[in-house]
Parts: C-alpha cells; sequence; structure tokens
C-alpha cells in the first residue's frame, strides 16, 4: 500500500488582487501558503523593499546605510536602487509628514510619490505614519493627485477610513487595513471598507506586524486564525491577502545595532540584523502572508530564494551572499 498524505478540504480562497499598473498579482491561494498537493497557489508571495520620502540619518546607520549609499536623500533613486535589488513592489514610507518630525504637507508627499511613480515601473506602496488626522490629509491628496495609478495606500485604521477609502475608490486605488493583532477587528475594518463600496479586490489586510519575540507570535497567531477563517470557514470577509511590513520593525531593535566587538554572543553584526528580518520573514510566510515589506536587500535575496525552493525545488545558491562569520567566545 502506497503513502498517502492526509489532506484538508478547503471551503474557501483568498481573494486575487492586481497591485500597480504592472501584472504583480498577489492572493489567489485555495490551500495554505506551501501546501500545493492540497489546492491551487497560483501567485508566489511577493517582496517589496521600503523607500524613506526623507533621508533616515542614524536609523539607517551600518549595514542598511551601506546597502543604499549614495540615494538615502533621493527617495526616486533609493526606489530605482530597490528595483535593482530585486524588488517585486516599492513601498515608499511617508516619514518626513510625521508630526513629531518634519510635519511636511499633502504637496510635498504627492510631490515625493510622483517622483518615484517615474522612476520605477513596479506596484508602489504609500505609507503614512499610522497617525489617522495626518494619513488623512497626506493621503487623501495623494490618491487625488495619482489618479488611476491604483497605489497601495496604507495605514488605513477605523479611524480615518470614511476618508481615505472614499478617496481611494473615487481614483482607482487599493487600500492596505491595518487593525491592532486582532481577528475580529480586522473583519469589522474590512466590512466598514466594504460598506463605503470599496471591492474586496481593493484590500489587504495588516495585522500589525510585531518584531522578533512574543509580538512577532501574537501577529503570527492571528494570521493563521484569519487563513483559517478565510479558507476553511469561507469567510469572505477576511479572504483579502496579508501585507506584512516587518523591516523597520526589524531594525528599528537595539539588537541589530549593538557593535560585534562589545556584544559577541549576538554574532556579527553585519549579517544579524539580516538573519532576524529573514527568520521573521520565513515565519510569516508559513502563516500565510501574501505580501512582505522588507528593509535589506540580502534578506530579500535571502528570502526569495527560500520562496523559489519550497515552491519548484532545486538547488541552495549562495553566488553573491555573504558567509556568516563564526564568532569566538
Amino acid at each position: 500500500m502506497s503513502f498517502q498524505i492526509n489532506t484538508v478540504k478547503y471551503a474557501g480562497k483568498i481573494n486575487q488582487t492586481p497591485l500597480g499598473q504592472s501584472k504583480v498579482v498577489i492572493g489567489g491561494q485555495e490551500a495554505y501558503t506551501f501546501h500545493d498537493f492540497e489546492g491551487k497557489l497560483p501567485n508566489k508571495a511577493k517582496l517589496a523593499l521600503q523607500v524613506w520620502d526623507t533621508d533616515p540619518g542614524e536609523s539607517y546607520e551600518g549595514p542598511l546605510g551601506e546597502a543604499f549609499a549614495g540615494v538615502l536623500n533621493d527617495p526616486a533613486a533609493w526606489a530605482k536602487k530597490a528595483v535593482e535589488y530585486g524588488a517585486d513592489i516599492v513601498s515608499l514610507h511617508l516619514k518626513s509628514s510625521d508630526p513629531n518630525d518634519k510635519n511636511s504637507g499633502p504637496a510635498e508627499a504627492v510631490a515625493n510619490v510622483k517622483k518615484v511613480l517615474e522612476a520605477v515601473s513596479v506596484p508602489v506602496i504609500v505609507f503614512g505614519v499610522d497617525n489617522a488626522d495626518k494619513d488623512k490629509d497626506t493621503l487623501s491628496a495623494v490618491a487625488e493627485a495619482c489618479s488611476g495609478k491604483n497605489l497601495i495606500l496604507g495605514p488605513v485604521s477605523d479611524k480615518n477610513y470614511k476618508a481615505i477609502g472614499a478617496q481611494a475608490l473615487a481614483y482607482g486605488h487599493s487600500v492596505i487595513a491595518r487593525t491592532p493583532i486582532d481577528v475580529n477587528l480586522a473583519k469589522q475594518l474590512n466590512i466598514l471598507l466594504m460598506d463605503l463600496g470599496i471591492t474586496p479586490d481593493k484590500i489587504l489586510i495588516d495585522p500589525n506586524t510585531g518584531g522578533l519575540g512574543y509580538g512577532m507570535e501574537y501577529c503570527y497567531s492571528v494570521m493563521e486564525r484569519i487563513n483559517m477563517a478565510a479558507l476553511i470557514q469561507a469567510d469572505d470577509k477576511l479572504q483579502q491577502p496579508i501585507i506584512n511590513i516587518l523591516g523597520e520593525e526589524i531594525w528599528k531593535t537595539k539588537e541589530t545595532h549593538q557593535p560585534t566587538a562589545e556584544f559577541p554572543t549576538m554574532g556579527d553584526r553585519v549579517c544579524r540584523g539580516v538573519l532576524m528580518e529573514v527568520t521573521e520573514a520565513v515565519s510569516l510566510l508559513s502563516a500565510g502572508t501574501s505580501l512582505l515589506v522588507m528593509a535589506h536587500p540580502t534578506s530579500l535575496k535571502l528570502v526569495r530564494q527560500y520562496i523559489d525552493l519550497v515552491t519548484d525545488g532545486g538547488e541552495v545558491k549562495a553566488e553573491g551572499l555573504p558567509s556568516v562569520p563564526i564568532t569566538q567566545l
């Protein structure tokens, strides 16, 4: 008697969501991640690299700054570099609009978004600062100024969904629905957006990703429950693709900045942040994400290889990747 693997029958599927004006499509899963023996998985998870609209200064000190040296004060050049590194999507973060920082206005945001759109042909995420009022003003202006470009606008919350959602609907954009690591809140925000008239294929679920540790574990558990509801229970209010914005969560931790000599037990600093980012990315892929927003190009390359190996098979390739130094204690 030949071995037969146990399989699960799925009642639902994840919506397919086209991004930008190109052929990039996410979602469409009819089974859990990598379970192609149980159902169709038409689209591999896509990988984005984050770009700031202002020079990040000390935030990019070290490995990140070295990877993007010479372009950190120019979002258009930074975006082009991200695409050269293999990003499927560029995620433009409007850091300068933060009221606690430069507090730049909608006009500056629109100008930077247009520069990035002119520089690259891949889809563009336009991400605010998670301040409901500021993002409402900024993203609404961007939506109108970039009509028909099918941007991915976020984060949209229960505090600003009416304004941003209406603009996205009027000018043909997708939205990132962010809720604080809770299945019921994610479902409720999707319902509110759909009640505005936004179709399910224009919504991405952002469960609010935490960094490695309990934050990531909470996020992982909620993502599993969202996918169970979508695929097993066929809950059409949770059948949107999931996006995880993990890069900035990893690289803002103190562990990515501490020198090797002072903290030898943590391993080589140059590789430490990359491996932390890859570890979380692989975990989130297993939990069912469709789109990862990362920070370091080497992290992206490693995760891309992982996705291809698990999906298509083949051999591990080390060309172009740094070796991890062994730390002598």
